[in-house]
């Protein structure tokens, strides 16, 4: 069953998506060899991660950088300093701090962005895109996925819709390229339902009233054209939710 944690205030929630995290961390960290394999989506979830890994001190002083593997759930298929990409949103809002505290210094995570130079190329070279970055993945799938919620449902660059449904029936690419993206820019890459499959921690994070709707119906509704409410009705018993009392409030089921 979905686990939903709901909070009032938006520095609580983020010190809790913190200690969950932390915990997922310390859960696959069990020799100074073992890796914690970790993808983010972009969006405002990269200022929630600011919050709790680096101006939170107590929480930062756990965080285990150097055995970090971090990926993206998704990526817009632009340069990476490009203000629309998620590898630039994270640089920006937790990499660079890392950098300029010397408590940090070398032990920033390793950090697996798109192949650049194939950028703004042919269409073929966007599949390649995507192609490379799937080789990249770890083999035993990834011990956190930590993803947010559009709102009209999507997450990653999964879409709801007919015309988006080629992503959510790939059965075989792990990593696909998006050529449609109701959102620009139009060209992504984004992880497919084999990758959360494969993923030991799923967790959302939603804040704001944007969001009311939208929750309405991934949970009292339980509306499974929605991408995110098909994972949670597929992997639910590893899904939890992170929500400000903004998103949640028009929800009546209880969770």
């Amino acid at each position: 069953m979905v686990r939903v944690c709901n909070y009032n205030d938006k520095e609580l929630l983020a010190e809790k998506v913190g200690e969950y995290i932390i915990e997922c961390q310390d859960k696959a960290l069990k020799d100074q060899d073992s890796q914690f394999n970790i993808a983010i989506s972009g969006g405002s979830l990269v200022n929630v991660l600011h919050k709790c890994l680096v101006a939170n001190k107590k929480l930062a002083s756990r965080v285990k950088w150097s055995q970090w593997q971090l990926y993206f759930c998704d990526e817009r298929l632009v340069p990476l300093d490009d203000e629309d990409s998620n590898y630039g949103a994270f640089k920006k809002a937790v990499l660079d701090p890392l950098m300029h505290n010397g408590d940090h210094l070398n032990l920033g995570p390793t950090v697996f962005a798109i192949n650049e130079s194939l950028v703004h190329q042919k269409d073929s070279q966007n599949e390649k895109i995507a192609q490379e970055y799937e080789s990249l993945l770890p083999a035993d799938g990834f011990d956190l996925l930590l993803l947010g919620c559009g709102p009209d449902g999507h997450t990653c660059s999964l879409f709801p819709g007919e015309k988006h449904k080629y992503l959510l029936q790939e059965a075989h690419k792990k990593v696909a390229w998006c050529h449609d993206s109701p959102k620009p820019p139009s060209d992504r890459i984004t992880f497919t339902l084999p990758v959360i499959a494969d993923s030991r921690n799923i967790a959302f994070v939603a804040e704001g009233s944007s969001k009311q709707d939208i929750m309405h119906q991934i949970f009292d509704l339980q509306d499974e054209s929605l991408p995110t409410a098909l994972i949670n009705r597929n992997y639910g018993s590893r899904v939890t939710w992170f929500t400000d009392e903004d998103a949640f409030s028009k929800v009546q089921s209880n969770h």
